[in-house]
């Protein structure tokens, strides 16, 4: 068990993207009112290097927080990189590499140069003990440790090691926290992930789903987009996006549909082993189709749950739960045999011409208004 955490935990290293303080800025200022007076948690590498530390630290006072708490692990290739840890109070490191929290309850001029920025907050950990501690353990946020100081935190906001995604968001759940994320888009066809999405407790946020995210990497990365004015590694990461249980407007606002299903059939193709029709673009859903239609998974983006029911994904296993039938003989043959694809009794395919067709991860859904 240990060797596995351990063997994961090395894979973390490899997916761990730092989020550029420009589309952080972008995302979180929908959310102004929904954290005041709230204590905020960011579970991140470092909080020198860690850019949602520094937003929130210099927009402490703005957003009116309560308190911020940070947190870094042991692990993180970035770990006290910026602001030397023998140079804050209340840390007396014996390596550069030891992991600590940080707790701010507030943030002043303390500078005396007339502005609150993160300048302040430096000054802030170079002279108060109280603000910066060693944590005992790694800083891995499944630590007994830093469990508890989840306990404490109202909202986690964070970037989270891809590869961990399923372990991190099943922990925020099972404490019942609100928290605003990054994730893989593809994370949405996690069973557990899409369960939260079909009940209504978990959402995409306001960036757009489908342009992807740049983000800084560690200098021994070899593959990356460019080098940016600091000197930093930038990678994009085209599947990527926001996900939150705090409220989203644009989830509460219908999809205006234009297309019609009747007189237009024959651009809704019916599904072989299921009783609906395939949509392949989110913006061909008709207005006027009562029953069961495959979209998708960037409808997610445009959901509104009072617009529209999910039903389920239809895909393997999760296709097989709502109903859609395992291949016939002959075309899982044909699949397998003439075509040299996968034929996955679960996934939806459509028959054209003789053809067997497979979209790509569908979830299928119902008009509730008609």
């Amino acid at each position: 068990m240990a060797h596995d955490t351990l063997k994961n935990a090395n894979k973390a290293k490899k997916d761990e993207f730092y989020t550029q303080l420009t589309d952080i800025e972008k995302e979180l200022r929908h959310y102004k009112d929904q954290f005041k007076d709230k204590v905020v948690y960011c579970n991140a590498d470092d909080p020198f290097e860690s850019n949602f530390f520094k937003y929130f630290a210099s927009n402490f006072n703005l957003l009116g927080i309560k308190k911020l708490i940070a947190t870094s692990y042991s692990g993180s290739p970035i770990l006290g990189t910026q602001i030397s840890l023998f140079d804050i109070q209340g840390v007396k490191a014996e390596k550069e590499k030891e992991p600590i929290k940080i707790v701010i309850n507030e943030v002043k001029d303390y500078n005396k140069d007339g502005a609150i920025d993160i300048s302040d907050v430096e000054y802030l950990l170079k002279h108060d003990k109280n603000t910066a501690k060693k944590l005992k353990g790694s800083g891995d946020f499944r630590s007994n440790e830093c469990v508890e100081i989840l306990k404490e935190a109202d909202i986690v906001v964070s970037n989270p090691p891809f590869s961990l995604f399923r372990e991190y968001i099943s922990q925020l759940e099972e404490h019942n926290k609100k928290f605003l994320i990054i994730g893989n888009t593809n994370a949405i066809t996690y069973k557990e992930t899409f369960a939260l999405i079909k009940d209504n407790k978990l959402r995409t946020g306001y960036t757009n789903f489908n342009v992807g995210m740049f983000f800084v990497v560690p200098d021994d990365w070899e593959k990356y987009h460019h080098i940016d004015e600091n000197g930093n590694k930038i990678a994009r990461v085209s599947t990527s996006c926001w996900f939150t249980n705090l409220q989203v407007k644009k989830h509460t606002e219908d999809l205006i549909l234009y297309k019609t299903y009747i007189g237009n059939e024959d651009q809704y193709p019916k599904y072989e082993n299921f009783n609906g029709i395939e949509v392949s673009r989110v913006a061909d859903i008709p207005i006027d189709y009562k029953g069961f239609m495959g979209v998708p998974i960037t409808f997610i983006d445009k959901h509104n749950p009072e617009q529209f029911e999910i039903i389920g994904l239809g895909i393997s296993n999760s296709g097989i739960d709502i109903g859609v039938q395992p291949y016939k003989p002959e075309h899982k043959k044909y699949r397998k045999e003439i075509q040299k694809r996968g034929a996955v009794d679960g996934d939806l395919y459509i028959m054209e011409n003789g053809i067997v067709k497979v979209p790509y991860a569908r979830i299928i859904i119902k008009n509730k208004r008609i």
